[in-house]
């Protein structure tokens, strides 16, 4: 996993949850992997990846903290569902709330400011 780019973890990530195959061994180094690598992630790579913990119900706070952090510098690059994605995996995963509260208060903010659209695609 050392050699593989944001695109590349993201993607197995999701091919994994899409098949509802858990792999906790090869979740937990794409995680670690991932989290060296989060400036590079985009919007989808965040969103995706995101998903497919949530999806197999596979906790990693340190991902989430880190992923968090990364999708609020991000987030005017989210489309609506990358954020509806994102806030469900937050929703969905079995780690400590407070890592999510950072993530929704940006969302929140820009939403009253008026400088979060979100539009139906």
């Amino acid at each position: 996993l050392d050699q593989f780019n944001s695109q590349n973890i993201a993607i197995t990530l999701w091919s994994y949850a899409t098949l509802k195959h858990p792999s906790p061994e090869l979740f937990d180094s794409a995680a670690d992997e991932a989290i060296k690598k989060l400036d590079q992630f985009n919007s989808q790579a965040i969103s995706n990846s995101l998903w497919s913990y949530a999806t197999l119900k596979h906790p990693s706070p340190e991902l989430f903290d880190s992923a968090a952090d990364e999708a609020i510098k991000k987030l005017d690059q989210f489309n609506s569902q990358e954020i509806s994605n994102t806030v469900w995996s937050f929703a969905v995963v079995d780690c400590d709330v407070e890592l999510a509260i950072p993530f929704f208060n940006h969302l929140s903010d820009l939403h009253k400011s008026d400088k979060l659209c979100l539009t139906i695609e």
